[in-house]
């Protein structure tokens, strides 16, 4: 699995991750084609599709930013790496502490933005 120093290093892969892709949206996108006209820019038209987005997972112990490759066959976990303590606190704070798996909210979405030298 890749670590978030590997991401940096890798300026294509930056290039094509979907800082707007959240859990749901993908999951709408990639596993329940039927609906997919009718409320996305974005239309799936085979396994060859593919989008690459972060989620944050909080089903272990200490919470972490994943990026995942999904096509409609596949949802492959290629990172994994740590929140920083302050962005951890706040985060889990503003769900709630529950467990599940999170879109990316803005603070962390801009953090990791400029931890990756990206400003799109």
């Amino acid at each position: 699995m890749l670590t978030l120093e590997e991401i940096k290093k890798d300026p294509e892969l930056v290039s094509v991750i979907d800082w707007n892709m959240t859990p749901e949206e993908a999951v709408r996108l990639y596993l329940e084609w039927g609906n997919n006209w009718a409320r996305s820019n974005y239309v799936i038209r085979s396994k060859d599709d593919v989008s690459y987005y972060f989620v944050i997972n909080t089903w272990e112990k200490a919470p972490a930013i994943y990026l995942i490759r999904r096509n409609s066959e596949h949802a492959d976990e290629l990172a994994k790496f740590n929140l920083p303590a302050e962005l951890k606190n706040r985060f889990l704070d503003s769900i709630g502490h529950n467990k599940g798996v999170y879109a990316l909210d803005n603070e962390i979405k801009t953090w990791l933005k400029s931890e990756l030298d990206e400003t799109g």
